[in-house]
């Protein structure tokens, strides 16, 4: 099976290519991808007992107990023959719903399967928490699906709304997870059901993956997003909708009902609401006048028929739940496709503007009622096999006291009456006369569908009257799930089609005559009964949920931010100065050691970092203070070297540069005191606030240093670091390797954090590298940019190439000569100090910070164009290029069956430095090392050579000037001539 996972994904990365090069005809050929993993399904099906499965094991994260384990058995099998089965005929109608020319469409095949893989993800994984993540990645690509459209402001309002529902059910549902996996000390599926837990923390926790599967199955209160998203195209529909993403939701119920179903908070959460939603979704759809709004409030319907069938814990109800959670599926994918058949050919949805359509097309009128019958549950269908077993195994359940069950099964009785009832508006609303004799406008200017078309929908619906007619065999399939269930003294009933006359054919009976009844009488007088809008809304409720977080939002903002820098300093720092004090001296304080031995280099570098910090507060120059708080920062570096830490003291060093060089950049374009007019806000209340701030981490770090009751972990360090990481550098292995997956999401936040600035500098301009000197003598010759340039000044001898360009009053040959040496030994320093971090001070982050500062001295020795002859790339190629080598090091592991970001070590001998041992996690430093760089070379370009160009004359008086120089002519092209030297 994790084969089979890892081809779907394969086939979706290259199935937009596949878009591309052959057309929409390419769906076929996409096809062939869940064709292929059905026949492996069919083929490796469960052995029939009960605790049959295949189970396979991928070491992925072990220490977090996120190892994927695959298990396959009855129910993982018979939910991958829907998700594999129906995905194959959605991909095979959208080659005929999609035109070539559409925007996305290429996208959307890739989206298709890897929803298809992340769903089979999601029902084989026994590990809940690596089916969270399959369960993530199906809400993702479900909202880039249903945003197909993202033109429409419809189709953007029902992703991000079906995004929302679903992620905050996903939310809970992974507290849930954590809290059931904790309790039972695993987070295996199949160990957890095997021997349950109880108690009241665990009912909070199943309360908890049920919001989760209740979000995703559309059940109330969380049914309005299900509806909403008919904004998508209607393969989405008929396939998300009707097949695959709403059948999570009811697989989880099926998963955990064995184990859970008995106590209270299920039967309420599960049953209750579930009869509930059966009901209100079949009524909601006899309002909709859109075909496709008739369908989704009657998968709403029937995915709350099918939560109570497979929440109720016992076994005949449960043969019942997959007997229509299959039927389900066959006959609503169909009716959906057959809806987009009628807008495809009459660009209508609306039941008002469709006559005699069934004259028109009597092929897709007739595929359409036979789906219809089996939704119906008329007999002879699946459909009706489902309600039939449903209604007996209910009524006579032992998980109920007889009136409960009494109860629930003529609920289910009343929402079967409204599904006949919508089924039959359905038909008549498609493809009825309405007292017509001449079609109505949008029939009569149809285009006629192709005979392909029909395919996908015809084979549903043929599938579902042919299983219909055999029920047995395929209820053979579905005993091994029900026999993991309470059967309460009664025996597992065989699916067939007739059982005999009893209460299930009464019951059949009154469906048939009341749907029909209810269908006229809504014919009838439906002006009258749907006159006024419902008084509860759960659409119109979320909308008010949203206007109101915005204006709490808004609240909040107005009264914590101002736009006043210090004001939201002060409110950030007084919250992380009271929250952990209040919280420190609420809980226990058992102990508190200080020690109180000092050295004297500890008391004169503390002493000259107070002074600093004195000075800073003092200080009016804008620079004289931005220096002195730099001098805190070094006194730190030199605390880290004086206790044995040369890895932290060289990183702090080179980052204090740095930051004080960005500084100076931002500083040159400001006056050098501020004015007496920005002089605001009370300064003794700023002071207290850093005393006050500075006295809590002094008095955290104390108790956090005396609370440690057992070896501390750095002790260990040195030694994990040699075995595991395969380096003496504790520092950089832990960067690297140990908790390598945090520096990922640092570079990241770094990545993001360069971009904001980037897009703020660069507001009204394209993003790029650094202008070159062959710029500037294009612009000479009148090809440049009229706003980004400098004056050529006179002939005069340059170290540096960029240098030439710039103000003779700003060059200073001695800062150009000494770049010209420090360049080329600084860029070696920095590839040492790459290389030899895994073993020594250093490391990727190292050596960045000391290529950019050796960028930052080619910049301030020669200018903006001196910092693109030092590398003419864009930034952002840089950070793209460091990002990408960091995940793909981070993922290579697991396709060699190791780990993620685990490390191996070679050892090569070469002939003149001898033994070299290199270590895979180079290449993740190496990441590192080109984020770092391209972080720089972003700074420098936005804050420095970007800011340059806003001081600098136009294109105009560059001329003026290259025309005094050059008079004459020859002295004109000599002097370019010598620029370009």
């Amino acid at each position: 099976m994790t084969s089979v996972l890892a081809a779907l994904a394969v086939c979706a990365l290259v199935a937009p290519a596949v878009i591309h090069w052959i057309g929409t005809r390419g769906f076929y050929l996409l096809a062939l991808a869940p064709l292929g993993a059905l026949v492996w399904v069919v083929l490796n099906w469960p052995e029939h007992e009960p605790d049959a499965a295949v189970v396979e094991t991928v070491s992925w994260v072990p220490s977090l107990q996120m190892d994927i384990v695959i298990r396959f058995d009855t129910l993982a099998a018979i939910l991958s023959v829907l998700i594999l089965g129906v995905g194959a005929l959605v991909l095979c109608y959208c080659a005929h719903y999609f035109d070539d020319n559409r925007p996305r469409v290429a996208m959307f095949g890739g989206e298709m399967i890897a929803f298809a893989a992340a769903m089979l993800g999601l029902v084989t994984s026994d590990n809940m928490l690596v089916l969270y993540v399959f369960w993530e990645l199906t809400t993702v690509l479900s909202f880039m699906l249903v945003g197909f459209y993202g033109v429409r402001a419809t189709a953007r309002r029902s992703a991000t709304q079906a995004l929302l529902v679903t992620t905050f059910g996903g939310l809970a549902m992974l507290v849930g997870i954590i809290m059931l996996g904790k309790r039972a000390g695993t987070y295996l599926l199949s160990e957890i059901i095997a021997s349950p837990p109880s108690g009241v923390y665990v009912e909070i926790a199943i309360v908890l993956l049920l919001i989760g599967a209740l979000s995703k199955s559309a059940i109330v209160p969380f049914h309005f997003w299900l509806p909403g998203a008919m904004a998508a195209p209607t393969p989405v529909s008929a396939y998300l909708h009707a097949a695959a993403m709403v059948k999570a939701g009811i697989y989880l119920i099926a998963r955990l009902s064995p184990a859970f179903s008995m106590t209270a908070s299920w039967k309420i959460t599960v049953i209750g609401l579930g009869a509930f939603t059966m009901v209100l979704g079949g009524w909601r759809s006899l309002r909709e006048l859109d075909l496709k709004l008739i369908l989704a409030f009657g998968t709403v319907s029937q995915l709350g028929f099918m939560a109570v069938l497979v929440g109720m814990g016992d076994a005949n109800v449960a043969m019942a739940g997959l007997a229509m959670l299959v039927a389900h599926a066959m006959f609503k994918a169909s009716l959906f496709m057959v809806v987009g058949i009628i807008d495809h050919a009459t660009g209508t949805r609306d039941i008002r503007k469709l006559a005699r359509l069934g004259h028109r097309l009597p092929v897709l009128a007739l595929t359409a009622a036979v789906a219809g019958a089996s939704m119906a549950g008329l007999p002879f269908t699946f459909g009706f096999i489902g309600k039939e077993t449903a209604f007996a195994s209910v009524w006579d359940t032992g998980a109920l006291t007889p009136l409960e069950a009494h109860t629930v099964d003529i609920v289910l009785l009343l929402g079967s009456v409204i599904t006949c009832a919508y089924t039959l508006r359905f038909l008549w609303g498609a493809f009825g006369r309405k007292v017509r004799h001449t079609p109505s406008p949008a029939v009569a200017k149809m285009h006629p569908p192709t005979w392909a078309f029909y395919l996908s929908p015809v084979v549903l619906a043929i599938a579902g009257v042919a299983s219909g007619l055999v029920p047995g065999p395929i209820g053979d399939l579905f005993e091994p799930y029900a026999e993991t269930l309470d059967a309460y003294g009664h025996e597992i009933e065989h699916l067939a089609l007739w059982h005999g006359f009893g209460l299930p054919v009464v019951f059949s009976i009154i469906v048939v005559v009341g749907g029909a009844i209810l269908f006229i009488v809504i014919r009838r007088l439906r002006d009258l009964i749907f006159r006024y809008r419902p008084l509860l809304n759960a659409d119109r409720i979320y909308d008010a949920a949203l206007r109101s977080a915005d204006t709490m939002s808004l609240l909040l903002t107005r009264n914590t931010q101002r736009g006043s820098l210090p004001v939201t300093q002060g409110v950030i720092l007084c919250t992380a100065i009271l929250f952990p004090t209040i919280v420190l001296f609420v809980g226990a304080r058992d102990r508190l050691q200080i020690d109180n031995s000092a050295t004297a280099p500890q008391i004169v570098i503390g002493g000259i970092m107070i002074a600093a910090s004195l000075a800073a507060v003092i200080l009016r120059n804008r620079l004289a203070a931005t220096l002195v708080v730099g001098v805190t920062g070094y006194g730190c570096a030199m605390m880290f070297a004086l206790y044995g830490a040369p890895d932290l003291a060289l990183t702090q060093f080179l980052v204090e540069t740095l930051t004080l060089v960005i500084f100076v950049l931002v500083l040159r374009k400001l006056p050098a005191e501020p004015e007496k007019r920005h002089a605001t806000g009370f300064k003794p209340l700023r002071a207290l606030i850093g005393i006050a701030f500075g006295a809590a981490l002094v008095l955290i770090g104390l108790f956090a240093a005396s609370a440690r009751s057992t070896e501390p972990l750095q002790v260990d360090l040195p030694a994990a670091a040699y075995e595991y990481g395969h380096g003496k550098n504790a520092v950089n292995v832990l960067l690297v390797d140990i908790r390598a997956w945090d520096t990922i999401g640092e570079v990241s936040v770094l990545i993001a954090a360069a971009t904001g600035v980037a897009s703020m500098v660069f507001r009204n301009r394209r993003f790029g590298a650094a202008p070159r000197v062959a710029d500037a003598i294009r612009l000479q010759a009148g090809d440049g940019d009229d706003d980004d340039d400098d004056p050529i000044p006179p002939d005069r001898t340059t170290w540096l190439l960029g240098s030439g360009l710039r103000d003779p009053r700003h060059r200073s040959m001695v800062l150009e000569a000494t770049t010209r040496l420090l360049f080329p030994t600084m860029v070696v320093l920095s590839v040492y100090f790459f290389y030899a971090g895994h073993n020594a001070p250093g490391g990727g982050f190292a050596g960045g910070l000391v290529m950019g500062l050796a960028l930052v001295l080619r910049y301030l020795a020669g200018g903006r164009y001196e910092l693109g002859e030092a590398l003419p790339i864009e930034p952002g190629r840089i950070l793209g290029a460091g990002l990408a080598i960091s995940a793909t090091t981070a993922v290579t592991s697991l396709f060699l069956g190791a780990p993620a970001l685990s490390s191996a070590v070679f050892e090569i001998t070469v002939p003149v430095l001898g033994d070299i041992k290199f270590v895979t996690a180079l290449f993740f430093d190496l990441g590192i090392y080109l984020i770092v760089i391209g972080l720089v070379l972003d700074v420098l370009r936005s804050l420095g050579a970007r800011l340059d160009t806003e001081t600098t004359p136009a294109a105009g008086a560059l001329r003026s000037v290259a025309a005094q120089i050059g008079s004459g002519g020859a002295s004109a092209v000599g002097g370019k001539d010598r620029v370009a030297r």
